[in-house]
C-alpha cells in the first residue's frame, strides 16, 4: 500500500519517530539512548547536566 505523502503523521519528524521529551526539555526520538531516574527520563547525553543541575551532583577526583 502506498500512502499519500500529503498525509503526515504529526508524530513523525524528518523520518524519525518522536518518543517524548526528556527532563531537560530536549526531544527524544525512537532509538535514542535514555536513562530512567524515578519518574524522570533523561537522554543519556544530558545525564551529567541533569545530575548537576537537578540533583546537585558534584564531580571531583578521588584523592
Amino acid at each position: 500500500m502506498v500512502e499519500n505523502p500529503m498525509v503526515v503523521d504529526s508524530l513523525w519528524n524528518d523520518g524519525e519517530r518522536h518518543w517524548g521529551v526528556d527532563a531537560t526539555g530536549e526531544e527524544i526520538f525512537e532509538g535514542d539512548s535514555i536513562v530512567e531516574i524515578g519518574n524522570e527520563v533523561v537522554l543519556e547525553k544530558n545525564l551529567e547536566d541533569y545530575l548537576i543541575e537537578q540533583l546537585g551532583a558534584k564531580y571531583t577526583i578521588a584523592s
